[in-house]
């Protein structure tokens, strides 16, 4: 999903979603945007599929 820099007011891009809906975007997510730019949020699924066998191990060895 792209979305794009309206304006920045204190700690939040103010983006526009698609639909013309707008939102908040903490700028530490995003540090040195700028108004106008283009923002691209993606789902890592690699890392999230590495991550949950991570917390599985985890578990595993904690009720064993």
């Amino acid at each position: 999903m792209e979305v794009i820099v309206d304006r920045i007011e204190g700690d939040y891009a103010i983006v526009e979603i698609e639909k013309g809906n707008i939102s908040n975007l903490p700028l530490e997510l995003v540090p040195n945007v700028k108004e106008g730019d283009i923002v691209t949020i993606t789902i890592n699924k690699g890392k999230t599929e590495d991550r949950k066998k991570t917390i599985e191990k985890l578990m595993n060895s904690v009720f064993e």
